[in-house]
Order: structure tokens, then sequence, then C-alpha cells
């Protein structure tokens, strides 16, 4: 069976997302009953969006990561836990004794669970099964159990098929994504920050009414206001933070210079990507709800996907830009932090994606939610350092010099990860309490599910 699930994930790593989405994708639609021509090109459409998307995001990584590096050594800050960045947590996560098996339990937990139709998700980001795998990896290392390890990360994958669930109409109304959830575990754990941070600021009087969207910056400043000038704007002001001190003018010139440039292209081509991903999709999301309407009795079915298509929105990349320099001087001044960041900046935009929908696209509210996120992540990697750490010794991750402990904001600093791994130092008693709170959560949200939509950011009928 190791021999086989080895294979089975040599396979799907060595093709990758954007060849075997197109694969899944194409099956789905032929299965739901769309035309093979037309599910066929679906698939191939949906594939080259992600070779866009995936393109733009390394851009807009190499800038943030540049940024990042030249902000702490300008600052020469020195901590002892480094951020490696999220692909190297997801090699970790994968290369444990857990990450082999994820992936048959993760599909075998969503079958089961649409086959109770206790969930309308259909999760295809096989990719992001990572994340159960590095919940598993962690809860097997705390307990010392490599089957509760294997538990925690099925109970991963319920968790965010119940997160998918609960934001998918917040999603579909926001981005004009029919059809769509998302089903990522960097993303949906930010929910309950906006959440907090939007019923603080509802009673704070002035600042309940200070709305900051993209929409209405452009509207005051025309052009200047533009996602594209504000990329610029941002990309230049993080430029000269960062490369300000290198001496030679012209060096600095063209360093804030490409840092403007390449942000400003990240804020016109995102968005562009996405316009070709809802071009594939469309004809799969409509067979979908045609073949529901047929056999199921109208029974909506989300396709699952990475929250990858939702960061392109002027309102997500410019509260992640903004989050930079946040997070940089949080990371001076937070007592007793132990974490450097730069590899991860870039993943910021996926953290506060779903802020958006709740927040109407409300800047000032997205950064502030980002700040305490950011803030309460900084503490969640400093504990959960150590078990990251271990992780990696035995998934044979090669330690950066000078770097005692290591860790990512992807899943290091958010707080399912933090949840189970400190439930699972209790052992059996500990992961029975994390399924129950699930449990619990999962029947008040099916209780109360359009009550809970609403609370997510979905539109009120």
């Amino acid at each position: 069976m190791d021999a086989f699930l080895t294979a089975l994930k040599g396979v799907i790593d060595s093709l990758g997302a954007t060849v075997m989405l197109p694969v899944i994708i194409f099956i789905i639609a032929v299965a739901m009953g769309a035309k093979v021509g037309k599910a066929f090109r679906a698939g191939v459409t949906i594939g080259i969006a992600f070779i866009g998307i995936n393109l733009v995001v390394g851009l807009m990584w190499g800038s943030l990561s540049e940024v990042g590096q030249a902000m702490v050594t300008n600052l020469n800050i020195q901590r002892d836990v480094v951020d490696v960045g999220w692909p190297s947590a997801a090699a970790i996560a994968f290369g444990t004794r857990v990450g082999l098996w994820v992936i048959p339990i993760a599909i075998l937990v969503n079958v089961v669970l649409l086959a109770l139709r206790l969930t309308r998700t259909l999760n295809v980001d096989i990719w992001n099964f990572w994340h159960f795998a590095f919940v598993g990896s962690l809860v097997s290392i705390a307990s010392g159990s490599l089957a509760l390890g294997l538990v925690a990360a099925a109970l991963a994958a319920g968790l965010a098929l119940l997160l998918a669930d609960w934001t998918a109409k917040a999603v579909q109304s926001f981005y004009n994504l029919p059809g769509i959830s998302i089903p990522h575990l960097t993303t949906a754990p930010g929910v309950p920050f906006a959440i907090v941070t939007n019923w603080i600021i509802d009673r704070i009087p002035g600042l309940r009414d200070i709305e900051i969207d993209p929409e209405g910056i452009q509207k005051r400043l025309g052009v200047m206001g533009e996602p594209v000038i504000l990329g610029l704007i941002i990309g230049l002001v993080l430029g000269l933070l960062a490369f300000s001190n290198l001496g030679d003018f012209q060096t600095v010139l063209v360093k804030v210079l490409q840092t403007g440039m390449n942000l400003a292209a990240v804020m016109l081509l995102l968005p562009r990507m996405v316009q070709i991903l809802m071009e594939g999709l469309i004809p799969v999301s409509e067979a979908a709800r045609e073949f529901m309407q047929k056999r199921a009795s109208g029974r909506e079915i989300y396709i699952g996907l990475d929250s990858a298509i939702l960061i392109g929105h002027p309102a997500a990349l410019s509260t992640s830009l903004l989050l930079v320099p946040v997070a940089i001087l949080l990371s001076i001044i937070l007592p007793g932090n132990r974490v450097i960041l730069f590899a991860d900046l870039a993943i910021i935009p996926f953290v506060v994606a779903l802020f958006a929908p709740l927040m109407r696209g409300n800047i000032f509210r997205m950064v502030i939610a980002g700040t305490l996120e950011l803030l309460a992540g900084f503490y969640i990697a400093t504990g959960m350092a150590p078990l990251f750490t271990s992780a990696a010794t035995e998934a044979g991750f090669a330690m950066p010099e000078n770097a005692l402990q290591i860790t990512s904001i992807g899943d290091g600093f958010l707080w399912p990860a933090w949840l189970f791994t400190t439930l699972g130092k209790l052992g059996v008693i500990g992961v029975a309490i994390a399924a129950v709170l699930i449990v619990v959560a999962w029947f008040f949200y099916m209780k109360n599910q359009k009550a809970w939509e609403v609370m997510a950011g979905a539109p009120q009928e």
C-alpha cells in the first residue's frame, strides 16, 4: 500500500496542478453531463489560468521576498525562528509519515460527507491537502502516535469543508464566482478575525464610518486611484523603505522603480488571470447545477478551489501590500516574539482574501483585521516552532544556516494548526476534543445556516 501511495504522490507531484487540475475538471464535467468538447476546453482553460496565476504570484513572491529581506537587513533584526515559506512547509508536510496517506484520507472524508449531505463542497484542490498533512504531522509528533496524526489530518480535511461551505455564499457574491467554495486552510481561518474586527469597529463612533475601498478611491482620485496605479505607488513606497540605504543613487532608483512596476503588474495581471479562470469554470458550474437539479432535487454542489482565485481583487492585493511593513514592524516590537519574516510575505494576500466579503472591500478594516491576525500569528508561530522543526527533521528538511527553529505564515501562523497541536499533546483525549468541537460547530452551522453565512459576509436575502 505504501508503494502505491508513494507512486500516486509521485505522479501528482510530477504533473503538478496545471496538468492534473484540467484532467480532474474534465472528468467531473463529463460525469455531470457536459459535452466532451466543452468539458475539454474548460479544463484546458482552467489549467492555462492557473499557469498565469502562478506566474504572477511568482512575480509578487520575488518582489516582496526581496523587500522583506532588505527591510530585515536594514533594521538588523535577529531572531532564532526563521520563516522558510509555504513551499518548504508543504514539502515537510508531505515528507512525513502522515503526508503519504493524506490524499486518500482527504478524498474519503469528502466523499463520505457529500454522501451524508453534510457538505456541499467537492474539494478538487488536491495540492493544498498539504495543510491537512501538516496538521496531522504535528499532532503525530506532539502525541507520539501516527494513528492520532492520521485522525487529525482527517479532522482538518473536515474542518476545511465546513469553512468552505460557511464562506461559499460570500465568495460567490462578492467575487462573482458562482458555484465555487474555498476549502483552503490558509484563507478561511481569517474569517473569525474579520467578524471580531467588524464587531469592535461597529461600536466605535467615527471609526465605523471610515470607508476606504478600491471603488471609492478610484472615484475620488480618478486615474491615480486605479488599482494598477495604487500598486505602483505602494510598490514605490515599499521600495524606498527597503532599498533607500543601498548608498548608490542609481542602484536605489532602479530597485525602487522595479518594485513599483512589478507590483503594478501584479495588480493588473492577477484579475485578468482570474477572468480567464472564470471562462473555464462557468461551463463546469452550469453542468454541475443541471446535474444536481435533475438527480438530487436541486441540491447545490460547490467546486472547492485554491484561494489563488480570490487574491486578484484590488482590496485583497492593496491590503496585503500595506501589511508587509506592518508584519516587519510587528516582528520587531512584539515582546516574546522569536520569529523573523521574509520568505512568506507574499502569501499575505491568501491570508486576507476572505476579509473582503465581510468588510465589503473596506481596506481600512481589512488592514486592522490583518494586523490582528498577524499579531496572534507571531505568538502561535513562536509556540509551534519546536514541533514545526521536529516535523522538518522527520521529513529530512535541510535547516537554513543560523536557524535554530523554523516556521511559515502558511499554517505556522494560523489557529487551526495551533488548536490541533495544542490538543494533540493530550493524546487521544485531545484529538477527541478536537473532533467534538468540529462536530458541534458543524451542528450549529447546519441548524442556523443562513444566519452563519450572513455573518461570514453573504448578502442578506
